[in-house]
């Protein structure tokens, strides 16, 4: 009898899975219920680059998961903030290195040198104006000049018994002389004109060559790469931010070692002097040459050292001989505040870095 019920109830039982006959296979697919004495489920859905992986790239995948998990864990947020310093780093660093050194001018600050001759490395840029009265640094009135030029220079040849070497001791640097293109030659009575005059300075025993120290020689064009340039310029050609700049409100000549390593002339100057220098343009134009020549050796502003005596050639003699004046030009920069003290010192005009016999001033 009981034989006969179980019967019953298997057979009824075999007829409920035919009429669902998915329930079964049903109850082991994730999201379905799972019932009793039913085995696990795990849902596993591979992304296809996973599928693709063998098992040793899927081993390494784990390692590489691993080993960032453990660095954010161990560094946190520096993990992040690393790579962005080190690239401000990278930045700055260029930034510093394609800087470039800044002009050296006739009425600049210094942040490098002694005074002495011995100023490597020049790093001057002009200084700040800041409520300026310094009457001497006017330009003079006189003959007229041209503005502005094509801000390109020609090499003047040389001609004759130019071009000799000139000195007997130290390093040889080998110049050119050259003209901006642009200019009206009438106001400084032409190329020759003004090659003879710089050439002549330069070759002067009381210039440069005179100290034993350096030895010069004028080259042209087919020289390929002179120690510096000397170049006649507009003045607003002067002003450019890659040459002398705008930080001098007065007309000026300076010295650049970045552009071609040039002695920029100012035209405004060469044609009408200093004030300094009354209406004596031969001696201010000697000591234009030899000044800013100067930088282009190394040397380095300085101011009056004895009162009522010539000034020192490296002195920024366009501005004026008075210490007082000279310091007003530097006393907002930071670099150069210190370089000329206002001390009431007046010294007298002066071309020349050698000076003759009996004369007591220090040379520049």
């Amino acid at each position: 009898m009981d034989r006969g019920r179980n019967g019953a109830r298997r057979d009824q039982h075999q007829a409920s899975r035919r009429s669902h006959p998915s329930r079964g296979e049903d109850r082991y697919r994730p999201g379905h219920r799972r019932t009793t004495g039913e085995p696990l489920s795990a849902s596993w859905k591979p992304a296809p680059a996973q599928l693709e992986q063998g098992p040793e790239e899927a081993r390494r995948a784990r390692r590489e998961r691993g080993f960032v998990a453990r660095i954010t864990k161990t560094y946190g947020w520096r993990v992040y903030a690393l790579p962005i310093l080190v690239v401000i780093t990278a930045l700055v660093v260029f930034n510093t290195a394609n800087s470039g050194p800044q002009p050296a001018t006739d009425g600049s600050a210094q942040t490098t040198g002694t005074g002495d001759g011995s100023g490597a490395n020049l790093a001057e840029r002009p200084a700040l104006p800041a409520n300026l009265n310094v009457p001497t640094a006017e330009l003079p009135a006189g003959g007229a000049f041209t503005e502005s030029g094509k801000g390109t220079w020609h090499v003047i040849p040389l001609s004759g018994d130019a071009g000799k070497k000139v000195g007997t001791g130290g390093k040889l640097y080998h110049y050119t002389i050259e003209v901006e293109d642009g200019i009206d030659p009438s106001s400084y009575a032409g190329d020759d004109s003004f090659a003879t005059a710089v050439e002549a300075t330069l070759s002067n025993p009381q210039s440069w060559i005179g100290t034993g120290k350096v030895s010069l020689q004028r080259v042209d064009a087919s020289y390929p790469d002179p120690d510096f340039r000397v170049r006649l310029t507009t003045p607003n050609t002067a002003t450019r931010a890659d040459l002398c700049g705008f930080g001098i409100p007065f007309p000026t000549s300076c010295y650049i070692r970045g552009f071609q390593k040039s002695v920029v002339i100012n035209l405004a100057r060469w044609v009408r002097g200093a004030l300094a220098f009354g209406g004596d343009m031969t001696t201010y134009r000697q000591y234009a040459t030899n000044h800013e020549v100067g930088h282009a050796l190394g040397k380095s502003h300085i101011g009056c050292q004895e009162n009522g005596q010539l000034a020192p050639v490296m002195m920024q003699q366009t501005f004026g001989v008075a210490n007082d004046y000279v310091a007003q030009l530097n006393q907002v920069d930071i670099y150069n505040s210190k370089a000329v003290p206002a001390d009431g010192k007046v010294c007298k005009p002066n071309a020349w870095p050698v000076l003759n016999l009996g004369d007591s001033a220090p040379s520049g």
